[in-house]
């Protein structure tokens, strides 16, 4: 009874182990290739480190995390969810870091599309489709929205119009030959899987909301000492250089 007694007792540490290395994180898509290299790197600074990441619409996480999503981590698009869920309860205001500022490029895989006159170039009739994230969940997809609005053009190209249910499924489009152009995030072209790949032009900063990307932890990670360790990562030169390969620039972490 003894020996019993001791195995489960061991069964039981070695399960409540296993759960405190395993961080589930949630991330917006325009991350999915960067934060490969990001996690490989946190997780030479912590082997025992169980990293499961999904990517998606930051708009769909942040309905998620609020009806329980198993989510320890959320690496959001804009900082305007990460804050919701803090005002509701659902993740600790104090550790929310703003670790990116992200950037929209019109891209192509046509090499007859000419994208010199940046966003006016998808009104013409060439461009018969035109591929942007869902601005309904996807601050990407706000973003686009806003740049087309700025530019005038973005009655002309509501016909053309093939909405992703986030960006890296609008990138996919593209890809696929299933839109013309798309106006994606420039860290996805950035990566080595899509650097090289068509032509783009980058949409000038100040023709839409700056993209300012923030993780939180949320009440799900609260106890969870990775999700502390994985969000001081994120603020390291380590993690740094990663963003900057990415395409991403520096966030402004003076006020919250």
């Amino acid at each position: 009874m003894l020996r019993t007694a001791l195995l489960v007792l061991l069964s039981a540490a070695l399960s409540t182990f296993a759960l405190a290395a395993e961080l589930h994180v949630a991330a917006a898509a325009d991350l999915v290739y960067c934060l490969e290299d990001i996690d490989a790197a946190f997780k030479q600074q912590n082997p025992d480190a169980d990293i499961k990441v999904s990517t998606g619409s930051s708009g769909d996480f942040f309905a998620q995390i609020q009806h329980g999503g198993p989510y320890d981590v959320f690496l959001s698009a804009d900082t305007s969810y990460p804050k919701k869920l803090a005002e509701a309860g659902f993740a600790n205001e104090k550790t929310l870091f703003r670790y990116a500022v992200g950037h929209l490029a019109i891209w192509t895989l046509d090499p007859k599309i000419d994208l010199g006159k940046g966003l006016a170039a998808v009104a013409q009739a060439q461009v018969t489709h035109l591929a942007i994230a869902n601005p309904a969940h996807a601050p990407y997809g706000r973003a686009a929205q806003a740049a087309l609005q700025q530019a005038g053009v973005w009655d002309a190209v509501q016909p053309k119009l093939v909405m992703g249910e986030n960006i890296a499924q609008t990138a996919q489009f593209v890809q696929s030959g299933n839109a013309d152009v798309g106006i994606v995030a420039y860290s996805l072209l950035k990566s080595p899987k899509l650097q090289g790949v068509g032509h783009y032009v980058l949409v000038p900063i100040d023709q839409f909301p700056t993209l300012e990307q923030a993780a939180i932890v949320t009440q799900h990670g609260a106890d969870n000492p990775l999700a502390a360790r994985y969000m001081a990562f994120l603020a390291s030169p380590a993690a740094r250089a990663i963003f900057d390969r990415y395409g991403f620039s520096l966030p402004d972490n003076k006020t919250k």
